[in-house]
């Protein structure tokens, strides 16, 4: 009887040891789990581009100093200038002023924080979001339109065709403002809608020539939509103006966004003295030709970002900054997104003008040099501005 009740206990506590063992490892799997967790967590975080903005010492940009702010007040005063003007040299910024009203009725002066509409500098933006899906082999350079829209009436024409101008699409301007019936401008989708049922036709069959198109990149961007999921704004905002910390860009349309704080509006100067907004057009609501707003901070950033590797690969920043071509083999000037000087290819560049804004970010690679002009009073001369910009950069500054 002792030995059967001693068994009994014996039993017992082997059972409670392994359970206490058992317990034991189960919680220490849990810790380790967790701390997996946390360190995955904690390396995502890590590996999100991070963007070191800095400035060269006073006493090293005193001299170009004065050159850019005499250059700056006499356009302001000879040339109707009301924006903004940062140059970057090395990856640190040199100069970075603005000039001028924000709303000229109520005489608020641009700040930092006034954001710009871009224009056709929007592109790259548009470039680089087709390229991140290319990355996550989402699509393919080669894929053409019907593969994400099939009742597209212009057949054969490739991602690529859209990138540099080679498509031979028609203008989509002309089929808004000529067959768009209802009040409020059409948005990409339903621009699509009307290019599918106009009727209009192309220029010409797919990579026959070189034709800048307005239209390749709202097409681009309706692509960006459709295979992501989420509407342009939402993917430029999640995997570029976040990971670059561009806290004060965003894409606007005119019929699906309010207007965000220190959103700038275009002006057109009426009789030499008067300044009057430009109100919005049948075209405004459409995104990805146009329609990024940002300001010269942030467009440091993003040339900063690209040009660094901290969003794009070596291999996809290459393309994007080569001549394209037709299919007769001659080169066009303008990569994917980013015009190509014709006389020096490491100059890679673009301007935009739209409803007022004037705007300009060339990127002189050899020199490691960015020239970045934001402007809403419809300036007109961005390129000659450019190049004095250059010029007093190079005279007076020599890191």
């Amino acid at each position: 009887m002792f030995l059967k009740e001693y068994s009994k206990y014996i039993s017992v506590l082997i059972i409670a040891f392994f359970s206490i063992f058992i317990f034991a490892c189960n919680t220490s799997e849990g810790k380790k789990n967790t701390q997996v967790s946390k360190a995955v967590a904690s390396n995502e975080i890590d590996i999100k581009p991070k963007i070191s903005v800095e400035f060269y010492p006073e006493s090293l940009t005193k001299k170009v100093k004065q050159k850019l702010d005499s250059l700056l007040n006499r356009i302001h005063k000879r040339h109707d200038f009301h924006g903004t003007i940062l140059v970057a040299k090395n990856k640190k910024i040199v100069y970075k002023n603005h000039i001028g009203y924000a709303d000229f009725r109520k005489k608020i002066p641009i700040k930092e924080e006034s954001t710009f509409q871009l224009a056709s500098v929007s592109k790259q933006f548009t470039a680089s979001a087709i390229m991140l899906l290319i990355e996550r082999n989402k699509i393919k350079i080669t894929d053409t339109i019907n593969t994400f829209f099939p009742d597209f009436p212009f057949e054969n024409v490739t991602i690529k065709n859209l990138l540099n101008h080679t498509a031979g699409l028609p203008k989509y301007f002309w089929v808004a403002e000529h067959q768009w019936k209802k009040k409020k401008a059409p948005t990409n989708e339903e621009m699509m809608k009307l290019l599918t049922t106009s009727n209009v036709g192309r220029f010409f069959k797919p990579g026959r020539n070189f034709d800048y198109s307005n239209t390749g990149y709202f097409v681009l961007a309706s692509i960006v939509e459709k295979v992501s999921g989420t509407s342009f704004s939402n993917f430029l905002k999640e995997n570029i103006f976040d990971p670059l910390e561009m806290k004060h860009s965003y894409v606007y349309s005119s019929e699906n966004d309010e207007v965000y704080k220190n959103q700038l509006k275009g002006y057109r100067l009426y009789r030499g003295w008067k300044h009057i907004k430009i109100g919005n057009t049948v075209n405004d609501a459409v995104v990805g030709d146009k329609n990024v707003y940002s300001t010269a901070d942030d467009l440091f950033k993003w040339t900063y970002g690209l040009n660094s590797g901290k969003l794009l690969s070596k291999e996809s920043l290459n393309l994007m900054y080569s001549k394209g071509e037709t299919i007769y083999g001659r080169k066009v000037p303008y990569g994917f997104g980013f015009r190509i000087d014709s006389k020096n290819e490491n100059t890679i560049y673009h301007h935009g003008k739209w409803n007022g804004f004037s705007t300009g970010v060339n990127n002189y690679l050899d020199d490691d040099l960015v020239v970045i002009v934001l402007e809403h009073t419809s300036y007109n001369a961005i390129k000659s501005l450019n190049r004095k910009i250059k010029k007093i950069v190079s005279q007076y500054f020599g890191v």
